[in-house]
Order: structure tokens, then C-alpha cells, then sequence
């Protein structure tokens, strides 16, 4: 093995080392799934940038002025919460309370059919959901999900495999710097395109059904109809004939997550 070969070896052979290093040192568990996940950032810095992203984007948005759907919102959102932290409490989890401050708020925004939900337990529903959910127990399907993304720190995941693909991304220009432009360009596209597909979409699509299956828990322990969530997902898979195929989305089809959920709902009973 001449010189070069040697230090593309050795150098390729501290950075696998590294990232796996790197990768143990820091997996935790998800609440309920018992699923090993990769976290590189502190809750406490999570929870602060989920406040401020949360406040900027309330700043910007018209807040709904129907007292009536803004007031279940929240109370639905309150009972969730309750469900959660009792949750947690139960699996010796109560340290991590601290970290959540919980805030529920309707944008008035009928075009919309979103909801979505900050780390630190920052939630915003749209008005345009809310022809969906029509009935409270279907809202508590939207609560329950969103709080379950929460509560699984799947923002703190997220965030925390993208760093790791730049990271990956930058040993790998390293590995291969002193072959030919072209090469370097075919590596690096590859690279991006595995990762995404690979990597990022398949762990988002897995968020997405590990949130149903936790969302489903907190709506039972709050008293709330489970069968709601496949009234709710069998209507929005009347939305979703366009969308694109299962291998690249970040979100599952809505039939096969109807599925999933009459499973989990008959594991609960």
C-alpha cells in the first residue's frame, strides 16, 4: 500500500470511528416506543428556539376571533397536556417536564389544512383543519398527534440528523478531495440523494406513525373517542390522491396510516 492509499484509508477510518462515536454518545430513547433516537442538542436549547420561532410566526399570523372554536382548541389542548405529563411521570420521566410550556393558539386561515406543534410544546392549529375536524374528539386526533411529536423530541432528531449529514457530507469531501472534479461531483450528488432518500424521508415517515401511535395513547388516557382518528384520516384521504409516492414523502399515505391506527386503536381496547 503506497502513502496516499494509506492516508485515504486511515483518514476514511477516523471519521467512521468519529461519526459512530459521536452517534452512541448521544441516543435516547422515545416515551412510549422504547425506539433508540440520535439527539445532539440539549432540550433546554430546543425548547428556547421553539419559543421564539413560535412568537415570530403568532407575530405575523391573524389570530382566530371565534371565541368558541379558540376556547376548545385549548381545553383540548389542556387535556392532552395533562395526559402527557402523566405520561411521562409514568415512565420516570418527570425531569423532562420542565421543559415544556404548553401553548395552544388558532390562526385564522381557512386555505390552510395544517396544524403544526414547536419543540417546548408551542402548538398552532389553522382554521382551515378545522372543516375536518369537526368534532372535538377529531380535533383531539390533530392535539394528540401534535403533542406526541412533542413529547418524542422528534424536532430535536430532526435537526440533529441534518447536522449529521453535513457532517457526513464534509468527511466525504475530505475523503475524496484529490480525485477529479467530475468524480467528486457524481460522489457528492449521490450522497445527497442517499441521504435524503435514504435517511431523512424514511425517519420522517417513521415521526409521522410513531405520533399517531402516541397521539392515540394520550387521546385514550384523556377520554377522548380513538375512533375519531380513522373517521378524521379517512377524509383526508380523499385530500391526498395527488401526493406524491410513499418512498418520497415525508409523510406515510393516508390508507396505509389508516391501517396503523386501527391497529394501535384494537391495542389499546
Amino acid at each position: 500500500m503506497n502513502i496516499r492509499s494509506y492516508r485515504y484509508v486511515k483518514t476514511k477510518s477516523f471519521i467512521i470511528m468519529g461519526i459512530f462515536a459521536v452517534f452512541l454518545s448521544h441516543c435516547a430513547t422515545v416515551p412510549g416506543t422504547g425506539r433508540k433516537q440520535f439527539k445532539l442538542i440539549p432540550n433546554s436549547q430546543m425548547s428556547s428556539m421553539g419559543e421564539s420561532s413560535y412568537k415570530e410566526v403568532m407575530a405575523k399570523s391573524k389570530l382566530s376571533a371565534d371565541q368558541t372554536k379558540v376556547a376548545m382548541i385549548r381545553r383540548v389542548g389542556e387535556n392532552i397536556a395533562k395526559a402527557a405529563e402523566v405520561f411521562l411521570t409514568a415512565q420516570g420521566r418527570e425531569s423532562e417536564l420542565k421543559y415544556y410550556k404548553w401553548e395552544y393558539n388558532l390562526i385564522d386561515d381557512d386555505k390552510t389544512i395544517n396544524a403544526w406543534a414547536m419543540p417546548g410544546g408551542k402548538i398552532a392549529f389553522y382554521t382551515g383543519i378545522l372543516k375536518l375536524a369537526d368534532t372535538e374528539d377529531q380535533v383531539a386526533v390533530i392535539m394528540g398527534h401534535e403533542v406526541a411529536h412533542v413529547l418524542a423530541n422528534h424536532g430535536n432528531e430532526r435537526m440533529s440528523q441534518g447536522l449529521l449529514v453535513q457532517f457526513g457530507g464534509l468527511a466525504l469531501s475530505k475523503i475524496i478531495q484529490n480525485k477529479p472534479e467530475a468524480t467528486q461531483q457524481v460522489f457528492m450528488t449521490a450522497f445527497g440523494l442517499g441521504s435524503t432518500v435514504g435517511l431523512l424521508l424514511p425517519f420522517s415517515r417513521k415521526h409521522e406513525y410513531e405520533a399517531d401511535q402516541i397521539g392515540l395513547i394520550l387521546m385514550h388516557r384523556s377520554g377522548y373517542k380513538t375512533q375519531a382518528a380513522v373517521d378524521f384520516w379517512v377524509k383526508m384521504t380523499k385530500l391526498s390522491k395527488n401526493s406524491p409516492p410513499e418512498f418520497l414523502s415525508t409523510h406515510p399515505p393516508s390508507e396505509k396510516r389508516v391501517e396503523e391506527i386501527k391497529k394501535h386503536i384494537a391495542e389499546l381496547k
